[in-house]
């Protein structure tokens, strides 16, 4: 059965992730109300888990007791559900294919020596066919994860969403930064799992 994270740890992942978020964004990448999302801020404040930096234009972020509390509940959380090696068997076959993401993004936005300018249409054709490849082959490890901990079913449905709107010619969609493209919400995955598993990225080879 699939296991909803309880929502201090969505809040607090969340923040991790994005680094920086306001309530709408946490609303939307945990799937909650924003008038939970502002009671759980508040708790969180309270304890010193969350602050909001300068003058808080950029949203909450996480201190660094709240980063700490995030990698204690989501051990917990792994632990209790005993989903570890679940995770982990995932994690394995999304690096299968992260290198591969890797390539694709850098064959959209660079051609030979040159920034990619997009005028070649049956080009950009060519590697959104290939990133459609590699969703079909990414979607199942979502889903696979998300059987376990439901909160990895979201990113199938990010991923989807960005792959759509590439397809319907807004190529932003693909590599670009502050929205939720597809490298976007891919790179977001790929913390999720490290952050989940407790694996430090600079020794993730070894688990190749």
């Amino acid at each position: 059965m699939s296991h909803p994270s309880p929502l201090p740890l969505l809040v607090l992942h969340g923040l991790r992730l994005k680094g920086f978020a306001d309530v709408s964004t946490l609303a939307a990448t945990s799937g909650a109300e924003p008038v939970s999302i502002e009671l759980t801020l508040g708790e969180l404040h309270g304890r010193g888990f969350v602050h909001l930096p300068g003058s808080g234009s950029l949203g909450w972020a996480l201190t660094r007791d709240g980063r700490s509390e995030n990698e204690r509940l989501l051990h917990l959380e792994l632990e209790l559900l005993g989903a570890r090696s679940h995770v982990e068997a995932a994690y394995r076959r999304f690096l299968g294919i992260n290198q591969e993401l890797r390539s694709l993004c850098t064959d959209w936005q660079v051609r030979g020596d040159a920034l990619n300018d997009h005028d070649d249409v049956e080009y950009d054709e060519s590697v959104i066919a290939r990133l459609g490849s590699l969703h079909r082959r990414a979607r199942p490890v979502c889903v696979e994860l998300s059987t376990r901990l439901a909160r990895f079913g979201r990113y199938e449905r990010r991923l989807a969403a960005a792959l759509d709107k590439v397809r319907d010619g807004d190529g932003g969609w693909f590599t670009q930064p502050l929205i939720d493209s597809y490298h976007t919400v891919w790179f977001e995955l790929h913390e999720d799992l490290l952050a989940t598993l407790g694996i430090d990225r600079t020794a993730e080879a070894s688990h190749l």
